[in-house]
């Protein structure tokens, strides 16, 4: 297996993703890592004796956070990320890996990659953590704004898919969201994409609150990208004001610091069930090549954690059993 991973994108590259490819490739010698991005930046971050089954891939240019997506795919053709997508086209890698600008990935995606056969809108599926430890898929989360109940259909396949393949769930449960449970509830979108669901040779439980959702009660979340995004970064934001008003109550005296002292492993429990860290990346499912999308605050554990889930991704033949199931009569 070789994954091609961008080492200049993401807040704390080209380091955090240097130090996490290297974990990577003393835990997994099986598997060769590409890092794409300046030679000379990176070289002197593997030290000394690096690991036979990790090596560089010169790439001159960076896609920045405040590039304009499509503009920068297409002009700057010697990008850490653009070539690290062209290795996967030109099948290079047998993946590709980025902590950097999502509009940037997903237009190399699209524009470099390649959208696979049957497919009309790819997109960005996060693991949301649960109670029961088990996680949500959800998709889309933000690659697409504007959705046909078509593509609902598609990202409802594709994500059981995916939990079957890289989580091993024998029969996922996919959910729809919507403002309430009934079947006829919702706007027009999801009464469509109801009926299509409801046909789909998939595990379908019906319509899910956001409310609900954390409490496991399916495996996949379908939505549109554009309640999708909504719903996540109000889950990101409630639970940052929950940490910081617990901390500030911990505080306030001695009593309660002793109190904090006390209940510190189990806040640390808590924190790393909602930690991104754990969970690696998100794919970009419906591209004609496995593309993973990291936090863009990933540190090297994040990293290393995002490998894992590429070479379990890979082991399973995902890209090309979506492809099946979508392109089957």
């Amino acid at each position: 297996m070789r994954i091609a991973i961008d080492a200049m994108g993401g807040d704390h590259a080209p380091g955090s993703i240097v130090q996490g490819a290297l974990e990577a490739a003393r835990e997994w010698p099986d598997t060769e890592l590409l890092l794409v991005g300046n030679q000379a930046v990176i070289e002197p971050l593997l030290k000394d004796n690096p690991p036979a089954n990790i090596r560089i891939y010169h790439a001159e240019d960076v896609i920045g956070p405040d590039d304009e997506p499509v503009k920068a795919v297409r002009r700057k053709k010697t990008a850490s990320m653009v070539v690290a997508g062209q290795l996967v086209k030109d099948k290079a890698a047998d993946a590709m890996m980025s902590a950097g600008n999502t509009g940037a990935l997903m237009t190399t995606g699209l524009l470099i990659v390649g959208r696979m056969e049957g497919i009309e809108r790819p997109a960005l599926a996060p693991m949301m953590p649960t109670m029961d430890d088990v996680g949500v898929l959800a998709l889309d989360l933000g690659a697409n704004m504007d959705a046909k109940p078509e593509h609902l259909l598609q990202y409802g396949i594709m994500g059981s898919i995916y939990r079957a393949k890289v989580h091993g769930l024998a029969k996922p449960r996919v959910g729809l969201l919507n403002v309430g449970t009934e079947a006829k509830k919702g706007n027009e979108l999801t009464k469509a994409a109801f009926e299509l669901l409801e046909q789909a040779p998939i595990h379908f439980v019906g319509n899910v609150e956001s409310r609900d959702i954390l409490n496991g009660t399916c495996d996949v979340l379908v939505c549109d990208g554009f309640a999708g995004n909504i719903m996540l970064k109000s889950m990101e934001g409630t639970a940052g004001t929950i940490f910081a008003v617990l901390k500030e109550a911990f505080g306030s005296s001695l009593m309660t610091k002793v109190a904090a002292a006390i209940m510190l492993p189990k806040l640390k429990q808590v924190k790393k069930k909602l930690d991104y860290k754990e969970h690696g990346g998100a794919p970009l499912l419906g591209l004609n090549g496995l593309v993973i999308k990291c936090h863009g605050s990933s540190d090297a554990t994040a990293v290393k954690n995002a490998v894992r889930q590429t070479r379990i991704a890979l082991q399973a033949s995902l890209i090309e059993s979506i492809s099946a199931e979508i392109n089957r009569k």
